[in-house]
Parts: C-alpha cells; sequence; structure tokens
C-alpha cells in the first residue's frame, strides 16, 4: 500500500488512497510529500486537514520523527490560539489541523495561503462526517495554487464533494487486503437486563489487564459507566468532546503508558489514536453503523498484531446485519475477582517544550532529584506547556517528597499526580 501510495502521489495530480485503520497510510502520504517540499522555499507548501486534533497531533509526531529539516505546525481547537500565532510567524512547510482552527486562522490572515501547492484531506469522511463542509469548503476556496490533492479514508462509502476539486483522479484500494487476515476477532456476549453495566463488570473481570477500550454513543454514557467501574475497584479513565485538551491528554497518556489498562471512550477515539497493543474492544453500545463498528475495531488488530471485539447484547438487541450470525458467544464465569492494578502512576510537571524542557531533562531531574532508576521512569510525553511522565507506583509518594522544593531548568514548577 505505502509503495503503491507513494509512486501514484509522486506521479498523479489527484489520488484517493481507501486503506484499514492502522495500515500505515499517514507515511503513505508524508513520504512522497516531503520529496516534493523545497528546501528553498520559505513559504508553507502543504497542508494537511484533519477531522480531530489528536489526528493532527499523531501525523504531526510522525512528521517530526522523520527527522526532515523542514518545519511543520499544528492548529486545533481546545487551546490558546496565540501560541499557533507566533508559531505561525515563520511560516512551516508543512502545516497540519482540523478544519474550523485552519479557517479561523486564514480569516485572520496569519497563514500565507497563495503558496501552499499540496492539500491532503486524512480521514476527509470523518471531517464530513462531523459536518466540516462549511470550513472545509471555505479552506480549500482560499487555496489557489493547489496542483495536487491526496484524500485517504478507511471506508469507501463517501463522496468526494465537489468543492475538493476532484475532477479526475488515481484511486488506490486497499480495504479487501485487510479484511481478509487482519488478525481480529468477534465475539458477543448477552446482557440479562437493559442495563448493561453489570455485565460489563463480569466481562472485565474475565479479560483481566488486558488494554481495553470501552465504546459508548454518547458522552454521558462514557461518565456513566467510567463512575460504575470506579465504584467498582476497576481503574480507569475516560474521554470525549467535552473534555479540556488537558484533560484529554492525561487521559490518553495514563492509558498509553499503563496507569490504566481501561478507557471508556465515545466515537472520538475511533480514529487518530495511536495506541499500541491494545488487546480488546468492548462496544458498550453497538455502533449506528457499519463504518462506526470498523473504525472502532481499527483500534486493536493493528499491523500484525492480533485482537478481539466483543459486542454487549441486552436481550432486546439484534445482532446487526453486518456481523455473522455464528460468531461465538462469551460465557461468563459466575464469580468476578477484580483485576490486579497496574503498577505505574503519572506525574504531571507543568512545564514542557516551550519552557524548553525535554524528555533528557525529565529524566535527569528525577534521576538526580528523585533518586529514581531507569526501570522506575516509563513513558515521558512532552507537550507544548505541561509534560506526563510514568513513575513506578511504589515510588510515587518518596518521588513528589524528594522533588517537592527542587527547581527543572532552574525554575520551580508543579509537580503533582495528574488528574
Amino acid at each position: 500500500m505505502q509503495l503503491a501510495s507513494i509512486e501514484a502521489i509522486s506521479q498523479q495530480k489527484n489520488v484517493l488512497l481507501l486503506s484499514a485503520t492502522g495500515s500505515g497510510k499517514t507515511l503513505a502520504f508524508l513520504l512522497p510529500i516531503v520529496k516534493m517540499l523545497d528546501p528553498a522555499n520559505l513559504k508553507t507548501q502543504a497542508i494537511i486537514i484533519v477531522p480531530s486534533r489528536e489526528l493532527a497531533l499523531q501525523i504531526e509526531s510522525v512528521f517530526k520523527s522523520m527527522g526532515t529539516n523542514f518545519k511543520v505546525t499544528c492548529c486545533y481547537g481546545g487551546h490558546k490560539r496565540e501560541t499557533e500565532e507566533n508559531n505561525l510567524i515563520q511560516a512551516p512547510a508543512v502545516l497540519i489541523g482540523t478544519p474550523g482552527r485552519l479557517a479561523d486562522h486564514i480569516r485572520r490572515g496569519n497563514i500565507t495561503t497563495d503558496s501552499i501547492e499540496t492539500l491532503i484531506l486524512d480521514e476527509f469522511d470523518k471531517s464530513l462526517e462531523l459536518g466540516f463542509q462549511e470550513e472545509m469548503s471555505f479552506i480549500i476556496g482560499s487555496l489557489k495554487s493547489i496542483n495536487k490533492r491526496v484524500l485517504t479514508s478507511a471506508t469507501e462509502a463517501v463522496e468526494i464533494p465537489a468543492f475538493v476539486g476532484m475532477d479526475e483522479f488515481e484511486k488506490l484500494e486497499f480495504l479487501g487486503d485487510a479484511s481478509e487476515d487482519t488478525g481480529l476477532t468477534i465475539k458477543i456476549v448477552k446482557s440479562d437486563g437493559k442495563d448493561k453495566l453489570e455485565t460489563l463488570f463480569r466481562l472485565i473481570c474475565m479479560l483481566g489487564d488486558r488494554s481495553t477500550i470501552i465504546f459508548c454513543n454518547h458522552r454521558e454514557s462514557v461518565e456513566r459507566t467510567s463512575n460504575f467501574l470506579k465504584d467498582k475497584d476497576i481503574l480507569n479513565v475516560f474521554y470525549h468532546g467535552a473534555l479540556e485538551q488537558q484533560e484529554r491528554d492525561a487521559a490518553l497518556n495514563k492509558f498509553r503508558n499503563g496507569t490504566t489498562n481501561v478507557l471508556v471512550t465515545t466515537d472520538l477515539a475511533a480514529r487518530g489514536l495511536d495506541i499500541a497493543n491494545i488487546r480488546y474492544i468492548i462496544h458498550y453500545h453497538l455502533p449506528d453503523k457499519e463504518d462506526s463498528f470498523t473504525h472502532r475495531n481499527g483500534r486493536t488488530a493493528r499491523m500484525d498484531a492480533s485482537g478481539t471485539a466483543i459486542l454487549i447484547l441486552s436481550p432486546e438487541e439484534k445482532l446487526p446485519a453486518y456481523i455473522d450470525t455464528a460468531t461465538e458467544e462469551i460465557e461468563l464465569p459466575e464469580t468476578s475477582i477484580v483485576p490486579e492494578k497496574p503498577k505505574w502512576s503519572t506525574l504531571f510537571i507543568a512545564a514542557g517544550k516551550k519552557d524548553k524542557v525535554n524528555k533528557i531533562d525529565i529524566v535527569g531531574f528525577l534521576s538526580n532529584k528523585g533518586h529514581l532508576k531507569k526501570e522506575d521512569i516509563g513513558l515521558i510525553e512532552v507537550k507544548d506547556f505541561f509534560s506526563f511522565v510514568a513513575v513506578k507506583k511504589i515510588k510515587v509518594g518518596e518521588v513528589l517528597r524528594l522533588i517537592k522544593d527542587e527547581k527543572i531548568k532552574n525554575k520551580k514548577v508543579k509537580m503533582a499526580i495528574a488528574k
């Protein structure tokens, strides 16, 4: 898929790439785009429009890991626009962002659009689904020099709007490859009553301490489910679109670094999250259509890994038509044993990239001032204004005591267990 994509994007004016979630689409379009960038051109040359801030940040992360000398800037809602305005003063070669925030910057004159020749719409079907047509139409209408368009999707069901300008294009269809052998197993579990919470609890106890995402259809259901599990002593985090950016970052970080093994979420997490080794997907609520089911399941069984998707059915719910009626049914054990708690905790540090703090600074600080060994420190994520660090749970209390009055990069900053 990546080789075909690189060749097509390099040679064709317009390309539509259809490939399953988790198949490596990001590199499939970034590699050829980077090759086309002109180092002598100090203006913005390519723009990547995405439906969610998480997907924007993930693409930015992949771009930075490629080690090019080109500047990239990410624009999305949920944090200060002024930070982005400062980043845009020196034009990035590649601009990544969500439709609303990009449109806002264009209207304010923060983005010079006449130099942009390449347009990428990643997961474009989701952007249309979320109602971004107006902003996307405005942004694309502002890009007068576009000579290459690349659209990607994990589903084929969506029509390309006329405003995109894809009159002729080469279509690369790799969805069939993924469906032949994804390493994904689908199972069902039947709930005794309409309220499936008790069944969910028993199921999680049976699955043990493996990494699990639970999908609900509404934000209120997410929080209700999360609170129920907490009351049952199942450590979990929840995630949905109404949370502040820092809360969203904290929840995902705790799930990614092993501070918790259970994430309760809406379909917001069905795309754009790059979290390795997710073993189980639980559909607490049935998805409204097959596309949603596909994208939810795309969080597990990525690349060569295997995974299991489990649907919880109440007595009046029927198996969706797109699922085989011979799907295996799980019998839950009579007794439920709460899984073992994770061995990690997450520290919040109120300093990040904009404070010139990096991962090496944090490791050095925790080793020297907090007396931690290398094996006591887990995943570190450094954001613009704050950072998260996984620390062995048995060490956290002592570390906080030791670093209480210490400075990082000659600055006293707040450090606490991440909420």
